[in-house]
């Protein structure tokens, strides 16, 4: 779920320049079928090369959470889920649900269904899309206890796994046998927005407070964080899980990040382990620390004048494996440096390149 924002002039939905362009990124799906990204944009759909180029997907609205199965994006606007062929991009399905609030996540088990989220009224609706001309609903969970957001289909263990809104925000799941939720763990963030999974069954969540990508391992016994300053309030996160590619849409943009870079060894949490990942940076380098005790750190970026580029990082209670990304940061060609302080004193600087 985006931010609300108030277009002043509609007319610009139906102009050439506005097909290249965000304005309220929100959720992206991968299209294997068309080799493309496909990102529920507010009122329209936007297809995504991966390298910059866009263009509108169909003439139909698309507003929150998106699947595909087959040949079939599924997303949701309002209190209705439509879907559209990929290939003629023509809407070949519409389901109302009058007593839905407002739709928002979406999650699939690829044959058969679709699961959806109400953000407003707490539940969870399966809508059968077996036959596109006669799809239906049933109403699975009736009270989710928190405003329930990004989902995704865990078949392995025949259950959902949704992200919550409302703090302390958690990561639930509902068995799909008796429909019963649970709790798996409550995060150290708030306002949960999407969740995804990669190729190696690791679990991503996007939050806003503060903003950032969690990594969780698949059985969410451990987690790390990744963060850029190039991304803010990330929506519903999609993952091409053939390469490991990672998409955030952050309202007026969709930063990609390689998830199969970030390797570099866990850091040492004793004395920081502040390091980098590639220099010259690129879009794939990242910084990476850890803080065995919870401490306030910050991380700068300065020119070789020492004039402050840009605060890359700065939180307090900061434990664990960080990772800051340089992924949708755009340097002029020069020298930097970049430091790390925290509150106990310690600080270390890296002196790097942007070509």
């Amino acid at each position: 779920m985006k931010k609300i924002f108030t277009l002043c002039c509609l007319a610009l939905a139906a102009s050439s320049a506005f097909a290249q362009t965000y304005v309220n990124a929100e959720s992206v799906e991968f299209d294997p079928v068309n080799n493309q990204w496909l990102v529920s944009n507010g009122t329209r759909m936007i297809a995504d090369d991966g390298a910059g180029n866009l263009s509108f997907f169909g003439t139909g609205a698309a507003g929150f959470g998106s699947e595909i199965i087959g040949n079939t994006i599924f997303v949701s606007t309002g209190n209705t889920v439509v879907g559209y062929d990929l290939n003629s991009e023509a809407e070949v399905m519409s389901l109302n649900i009058p007593a839905a609030g407002f739709l928002n996540g979406m999650a699939t088990n690829g044959v058969d269904t679709i699961y959806t989220t109400d953000f407003n009224n707490d539940t969870i609706y399966a809508i059968d899309v077996s036959s596109l001309n006669n799809p239906s609903e049933t109403l699975i969970v009736t009270d989710t206890e928190q405003r329930p957001n990004g989902i995704i289909y865990d078949g392995a263990n025949n259950r959902l796994l949704f992200t919550t809104w409302t703090s302390p925000a958690r990561i639930k799941a509902v068995d799909l046998g008796s429909n019963a939720v649970s709790d798996i763990t409550t995060t150290n963030v708030n306002l949960i927005d999407g969740i995804d999974r990669d190729s190696q069954g690791d679990y991503y969540v996007s939050s806003w407070t503060p903003d950032r990508i969690t990594k969780y391992s698949s059985d969410f016994s451990s987690f790390e964080t990744i963060t850029t300053p190039a991304i803010d309030s990330p929506a519903d996160i999609g993952i091409k899980t053939a390469t490991n590619r990672l998409a955030i849409p952050v309202f007026d943009d969709v930063v990609f990040v390689d998830l199969e870079v970030l390797s570099i060894a866990d850091s040492s949490a004793d004395d920081f382990g502040f390091e980098i990942s590639s220099n010259p940076v690129n879009q794939s380098t990242y910084l990476q620390f850890a803080s065995a005790i919870p401490n306030e750190i910050q991380i700068n970026l300065y020119d070789v004048q020492g004039k402050l580029v840009r605060t890359l990082f700065d939180e307090k209670e900061v434990t664990g494996i960080q990772k800051v990304l340089f992924a949708g940061l755009q340097l002029e060609s020069g020298m930097y440096f970049v430091s790390l302080s925290t509150e106990t004193g310690f600080n270390k600087t890296i002196q790097i390149i942007a070509n």
